[in-house]
């Protein structure tokens, strides 16, 4: 009896290690397209903003959603629309980015009050979540590192572009959430080098 339960834990942390590294990999590559496709993921984050703005109407119109929720929530969509002005330059430090930071916390927080008052089945609970609170931000936040990469951001005084992209400019230099997963991929699947 006491094996099978010992069997059991030991189980569970393959398979939890498991699905950590196949997020780790589905990040990491998710962060790549984006890097390459910046126009693509732009108007990709545009039309989710677009769904999230007409499922919050949905939900004030059809399930009777607090007006302020509601509200707070359109009003998060549209300095979201701001932040995607300037794509795939964000600025840390830019008011857009702090009033959205501010705003996510106030929807959740919001959202933690109302369904801790008003009972909704748990999956209809993290429906609202996902889509209208996690998406968006977590897409901007895979896409903080499509900037850093091009040419025009890179460049430093005094260089031009061309020794810039064949210096400081090429992929190999990363920074931000890609030198965070690359270092992870190199820490968990380290690549052996050719011996001559």
């Amino acid at each position: 009896m006491w094996f099978i339960y010992l069997l059991s834990w030991l189980s569970l942390v393959v398979q939890i290690s498991f699905v950590t590294l196949a997020i780790a990999a589905g990040l990491y590559y998710l962060a790549e397209l984006i890097e390459e496709y910046t126009v693509a993921t732009s108007r990709i984050i545009k039309y989710m903003i677009l769904f999230s703005t007409g499922v919050l109407i949905g939900l004030y119109a059809f399930e009777g959603f607090p007006l302020l929720m509601v509200g707070v929530g359109l009003f998060t969509n549209l300095v979201y629309f701001g932040l995607l002005r300037t794509f795939p330059y964000i600025l840390l430090s830019s008011p857009n980015f702090i009033l959205s930071c501010v705003l996510v916390v106030m929807n959740h927080y919001m959202a933690f009050q109302y369904f801790a008052q008003e009972y909704y089945p748990f999956s209809e609970v993290l429906a609202y979540f996902t889509i209208c609170l996690w998406v968006i931000p977590f897409a901007f936040f895979v896409s903080l590192s499509a900037g850093e990469n091009v040419l025009p951001s890179t460049m430093q005084q005094g260089d031009d572009v061309v020794s810039n992209y064949f210096t400081k400019g090429k992929r190999g230099k990363r920074s931000g959430i890609l030198l965070v997963f690359s270092f992870l991929k190199e820490a968990v699947l380290p690549s052996r080098q050719k011996m001559y």
